[in-house]
């Protein structure tokens, strides 16, 4: 099997997006990541180690539910894998958890992370909590205040949350303060990114990390059904880390459709939106070069979500080059139909989705599904954090 989607080259390119577009201050740091993430990841002591926290700490493996009544409606086969049913509520764990091992082996004390929906600060807040290292983790303010529970998570693990007030004050404005801050802090300092974004080698890293999602997917679908491929894999995309982690062992598996769905806001037009491959054009922002939401000289569009998670204004790299190769099929569903299909899903399911996973669940009547498909849902996150938003629909 070649490994073409996989993985990126030598410089972190997957096609023509990734590399590392780093100031000078952090040359240093990213080739120290670089040149030693792949030798410690492969480390049997350091697999082990990892492999433990998963099942012990995290909760894996997550279970693959076959949505019955899902199933009935779209008269297909729907199968939900649960990442939702990880400690801290989300897949986000996955990546914190060997992050958190590798800044350890580098012999880094203090972690720094971004967040956006909260679920990466958690994440980041709970490992540290863990291991015993200081945390500081940025904010964007307006996600500070739709993200009230998330915010009292992160301090009572005893993390420092610092409000990004700049810009739009969301994700990418906390991104700008984290990347800022490690700057100041080259020597005793790992940046945790929380999706597959970033310089090269973070982008490879984190769908390394959260392919563990795809590896039992496969696992469990040869034990349920005796094939391990299914048809389609769906997942929501901001930065793309969930996702990464759903369609990583498939993306070499070309019947296996992988539908990746943008947050369209108010609509993709409207001027409101974060539906990155629809509106976007090949730029770099924070350290690597992939699909951005750019104005005409350059400068970042303001994305909109009504999930503070899908509210970035670019797409990881891996999945830009899914998107202008046509591997990947890019879907989008608005602030509406993603509150739509939330509300759908537990009525349905008896599962309250995160409204970024609701994105996806909201496109599964536009792809004409067969009786005969396989269905499998990254169900990336639990609902708990955007109850507020929902209890306004309510």
């Amino acid at each position: 099997m070649t490994t073409s989607f996989q993985n990126p080259n030598v410089q972190g390119y997957y096609g023509q997006f990734g590399g590392a577009y780093i100031p000078e201050m952090l040359h240093r740091n990213v080739e120290e990541l670089r040149e030693q993430y792949l030798s410690i990841m492969n480390d049997p002591v350091f697999k082990a180690e990892f492999d433990e926290l998963l099942q012990d700490y995290v909760g894996r493996p997550t279970p693959l539910f076959l949505a019955e009544r899902l199933s009935q409606e779209f008269n297909t086969t729907i199968y939900l894998k649960r990442e939702d049913l990880c400690h801290t509520g989300a897949h986000k764990i996955n990546n914190t958890i060997g992050q958190i091992l590798l800044a350890r082996r580098l012999g880094k004390t203090r972690i720094i992370a971004e967040t956006g929906a909260g679920q990466h600060g958690v994440a980041t807040a709970t490992v540290c909590a863990l291991k015993g290292m200081e945390c500081i983790v940025y904010m964007g303010e307006k996600d500070i205040e739709r993200q009230a529970p998330n915010v009292a998570r992160m301090k009572m693990l005893g993390a420092t949350v610092v409000p990004a007030t700049s810009g739009s004050k969301t994700l990418k404005d906390a991104t700008n303060e984290a990347i800022r801050d490690w700057i100041n802090h080259p020597n005793d300092t790992h940046y945790i990114i929380g999706s597959v974004v970033g310089p090269h080698p973070y982008p490879d890293m984190v769908a390394r990390f959260q392919s563990v999602i795809s590896a039992e997917t496969r696992k469990q679908l040869k034990e349920k059904r005796g094939n391990e491929l299914p048809t389609h894999v769906i997942a929501c995309v901001g930065g793309g880390s969930n996702a990464a982690g759903a369609f990583y062992h498939f993306l070499d598996e070309t019947s296996v459709q992988l539908v990746a769905v943008e947050a369209a806001g108010h609509g993709i037009q409207s001027g409101m939106s974060a539906a990155t491959t629809q509106l976007g054009k090949p730029g770099i922002l924070h350290g690597s070069k992939s699909l951005l939401m750019q104005t005409e000289d350059g400068q970042v569009v303001e994305p909109h979500s009504i999930s503070a998670g899908l509210d970035y204004p670019g797409i990881g790299p891996l999945h830009a080059n899914l998107f202008t190769t046509g591997r990947g099929v890019f879907l989008s569903a608005t602030d509406e139909e993603a509150l739509q299909a939330a509300f759908h899903v537990s009525k349905t399911e008896g599962i309250i989705p995160a409204l970024e996973t609701a994105h996806a669940f909201a496109v599964l009547g536009k792809l004409n599904l067969k009786p005969t498909d396989v269905v499998v849902i990254c169900l990336s996150g639990r609902g708990d954090k955007d109850l507020s938003t929902y209890m306004q629909q309510l």
